[in-house]
Order: structure tokens, then sequence, then C-alpha cells
């Protein structure tokens, strides 16, 4: 299992701005992150998915 950091999250997801991303967080189109340490990660693989999902239902 990886664990993107923010930084790791946004390349991944072409650049997007923080704001952006804590609003796709809030409408459920990413997922939640989890905290180890005092900062925020997030599990690849959900977030591989929930991109999987979004770009099935765009289509």
């Amino acid at each position: 299992m990886k664990y993107l950091s923010f930084s790791e999250l946004r390349q991944k997801l072409g650049g997007r701005g923080r704001s952006t991303v804590y609003r796709d967080i809030e409408a459920g189109r990413l997922p939640k992150p989890i905290k180890l340490g005092g900062r925020l990660y997030w599990i690849e693989r959900q977030v591989d998915e929930a991109l999987t999902s979004h770009q099935q239902e765009a289509a």
C-alpha cells in the first residue's frame, strides 16, 4: 500500500490547486485523507479507484 503526500496527490491530478483538491474531497470525488504523524496522506489505490469511477461516469 502506497501513501501519497499532498504534493504527490496534486502531481497525480495534473497540478490541481489546493482549493480545488479540497473541494473535490468535500464533494466526494476524491477520498478523505488519513492523518499520520501530523501530516495528511492519501492511499494511492483509493485515489486511483476514485479517478477511474469518475472517468467512467463521465463517459
